[in-house]
């Protein structure tokens, strides 16, 4: 057989057939799986608890489950969040009890599990306390918003970050010289490599996937060189960066931003801006954003923040992307490295604070206008013109500016 049949559509995914089959097999994560990691540790002593194995795509929590039920023996059930409801876990629990009944103990492994809604969760429940599978679940997102607290508390949390770039070396290197992969019958060059790497974006299965499609589209050639590797991922497309706007990422890359120009960074600020532009964040919630920070962070410090901020926004509702990258670009740059003055905001905060505790307290007659001869007789309008906040207030000085900070200072 060639490497051209060997690469026929029809065959198994290479990601699939690469899959470790042992835990000597296994590469990264070593916090984890290495000799004194957590999972290591259940293993050796034959007492494994619920899990959720939390983490980006194509770092290996499909593979880990199938692992440690294989490793421990016990019978193993795979449900996705995608397709399965309280009925499919019902069926996996009767399946889970049949097993029990001959002594064997059972595995279920629940992908993307934070898409459960509530009620799945909370089915999840009672089959966990009485111990009648062990659960494993598999989530992207953090499971803080997306897991229920009930279920949450059963479970031992176990993060598995991105592949470091020599886990991924090693990656590449098995692909390339296992037989179940190219056999050695391709190779890359240094750079090809470091290119295909870097588009991976820590994700062993990108990796793969993007060099079985590489092989597939020239099943001609034997070695790779970089500006092959560049021309053949142009034609397979962009790569899409790990974010989504309802992900923890979407939250942290929008709080970089917001925070590298509270810092007066306008080089963190741009790169944030672009990362959430490359990966199809809505690019009004990015001005509307920036129109809350002119006012949060900048404020009286520099007056024509708020107004920038907005033009920012017309501009964008004008001319639309690509173009008004640009304009978001100029408003970013800008707040960055404008002064800051949060002063505003604490007053609004702090006189707020003060009407929910001391409530709606009686405005002072200088400032109420005397329409009737009547409300004149009663003192409206009549008063200390240096007074003008109602009596009974427990705090009186809400805008407290403070030396307006400089860029570089946070």
């Amino acid at each position: 057989m060639d490497l051209f049949d060997a690469l026929k559509p029809d065959t198994e995914p290479l990601a699939h057939r690469l899959r470790p089959k042992t835990l000597q097999e296994w590469i990264g994560h070593d916090k984890v799986l290495g000799e004194r990691g957590l999972v290591t540790s259940w293993l050796k002593s034959k007492r494994f608890p619920s899990i959720l194995l939390w983490g980006p795509p194509g770092v290996g929590k499909t593979s880990l489950a199938i692992l440690i039920a294989e490793t421990l023996g016990e019978a193993f059930i795979q449900l996705s969040a995608v397709s399965s409801g309280v009925k499919d876990i019902k069926e996996a629990a009767e399946k889970a009890l049949g097993y029990q009944r001959m002594g064997r103990r059972t595995i279920l492994f629940f992908d993307e599990i934070h898409r459960l809604n509530k009620a799945q969760q909370d089915s999840l429940l009672p089959h966990v306390e009485k111990g009648l599978f062990t659960l494993i679940g598999a989530t992207t997102e953090n499971p803080s918003f997306e897991v229920n607290a009930a279920l949450l508390s059963r479970m031992r949390v176990i993060r598995l970050d991105r592949l470091r770039e020599q886990d991924l070396e090693r990656v590449l290197d098995h692909a390339l010289t296992a037989e179940a992969g190219f056999g050695g019958k391709i190779e890359f060059t240094p750079e090809a490599r470091t290119h295909l790497i870097g588009q991976s974006e820590g994700d062993a299965r990108r990796l793969l996937t993007l060099v079985e499609s590489i092989a597939l589209l020239a099943p001609e050639l034997k070695t790779f060189d970089d500006e092959t590797v560049k021309k053949f991922l142009e034609q397979l497309g962009d790569r899409v960066l790990p974010y989504d706007k309802q992900s923890e990422e979407h939250y942290n890359t929008i709080s970089a931003f917001i925070k590298s120009m509270r810092a007066s960074n306008p080089d963190a600020a741009v790169y944030y801006l672009a990362r959430m532009l490359e990966a199809g964040e809505d690019p009004m919630f990015i001005a509307r954003r920036m129109i809350v920070f002119a006012s949060e962070d900048v404020g009286n410090a520099d007056p024509r923040a708020l107004p920038l901020a907005i033009a920012g926004k017309d501009a964008l509702e004008c001319v639309g992307l690509p173009e008004a990258r640009i304009n978001l670009a100029h408003v970013a740059i800008s707040l960055a490295l404008a002064r800051k003055d949060k002063a505003s905001y604490n007053a609004i905060n702090a006189a707020m604070a003060e009407v929910q505790e001391t409530g709606a307290l009686p405005v002072p007659m200088i400032l109420r206008n005397a329409v009737t001869k009547l409300m004149e007789a009663e003192g409206y309008g009549k008063g200390d013109p240096t007074k003008l906040l109602p009596e009974g207030l427990k705090e009186t000085s809400f805008y407290r500016p403070k030396p307006i900070e400089r860029p570089g200072q946070a």
